[in-house]
């Protein structure tokens, strides 16, 4: 399987700059995999496809305001630190820019001098380096008042309200990027939804590189996936495996709760309750065990995450469908339309 095998044409014009208002109001593509058809709908139409008894599956994951803007202390040089995951109280995993300049000891400065940190060693899995922060107070506080909500760079357009990129159910900080399935739900829609019988259930994965690391291996099984942090709790998974039994449908909110509910299933289809990291890659001919219906962005050509949604629809219907969605001008990526594959 080639990575050229996922990739489509998409016009630059339809890559959404800015997010829909309301948040339900953008579009929704049904496509249902019973008979292969498509309807184009609107994302509050949601209420209309999901079925009292089912379960759905949101990822409560909080993105923190990851990206740094500051100065290399010596030379004054500008830097970005774009933090993806903390390893301690002081030391990240990052990304840093200009990285041929950032060799290990090189001191950062942010905020005039608030906030510092020292490049450490090479993180070879990502690309990226160690920091380790120096500070008084409190870091999270400091992060708040410093840092920037870590927009993807396909996004030019500046981000007026920084909620915008936060679900309206984020509860725990530590993604550098937000699970943008989740980002059409507003609390009217997410009420509505219990009230018709649907049991809303969280799980947690802090997205970081791993779900949005291009593939640039052309052969798909040797790409490496970069490890996240996951948890399912014993509520939880006692509350999915009691909905799955009843004949009730696990329906997820985008790939990072996918990731998240197969990497704690085990071949029965059980889940378990559990935390740690997940490198899972899930791609055409890897099994789904737990899952059986997701809603989505429409995400990048030759992603991890089209590898993804071909999983659960193939490659060919995936990429007609993504066709159908350009010629029907949907929106793109974070802040564009969603797909309800059921």
């Amino acid at each position: 399987m080639k990575t050229s095998d996922f990739d489509y044409l998409l016009p630059e014009e339809l890559i959404a700059q800015t997010p829909m208002e309301p948040r339900d109001h953008s579009r929704l593509l049904v496509y249902h995999r019973g008979d292969n058809t498509i309807e184009h709908k609107h994302f509050y139409d949601i209420l209309d496809y999901l079925r009292e008894g089912d379960a759905l599956v949101i990822n409560e994951t909080k993105v923190i305001p990851a990206r740094l803007l500051g100065v290399k202390e010596d030379t004054g040089v500008p830097v970005e630190v774009l933090l993806l995951r903390r390893q301690n109280a002081t030391d990240w995993e990052a990304l840093v820019r200009p990285g041929r300049r950032l060799k290990p000891g090189a001191m950062c400065s942010f905020g005039d001098g608030l906030l510092r940190c020292e490049i450490m060693g090479n993180v070879e899995e990502i690309g990226g380096r160690v920091v380790r922060f120096h500070y008084e107070g409190v870091f999270e506080e400091l992060l708040e008042r410093l840092g920037e909500m870590p927009l993807p760079p396909y996004i030019h357009e500046k981000l007026m309200d920084q909620t915008r990129y936060q679900t309206v159910y984020a509860k725990a900080e530590g993604s550098a990027a937000a699970p943008t399935a989740g980002l059409h739900f507003t609390p009217e829609l997410m009420e509505k939804i219990k009230q018709k019988g649907v049991t809303v259930v969280p799980v947690l994965l802090h997205v970081g590189l791993g779900t949005f690391r291009p593939v640039k291996a052309e052969d798909v099984d040797e790409h490496k996936m970069h490890s996240e942090f996951y948890e399912v709790t014993q509520e939880a998974a006692d509350t999915l495996n009691a909905i799955r039994a009843r004949g009730g449908r696990l329906i997820c909110v985008g790939t990072t709760s996918v990731r998240t509910i197969e990497t704690a299933a085990t071949e029965d289809g059980i889940i378990h309750a559990g935390s740690g990291d997940t490198a899972i890659f899930i791609k055409p001919g890897v099994k789904i065990k737990a899952v059986d219906a997701l809603i989505t962005n429409f995400h990048l050509p030759q992603s991890t995450l089209l590898m993804l949604v071909s999983t659960f629809m193939g490659r060919e219907n995936a990429l007609h469908t993504y066709n159908t969605a350009v010629n029907e001008k949907y929106r793109f990526f974070s802040f564009g339309d969603a797909m309800f594959i059921e």
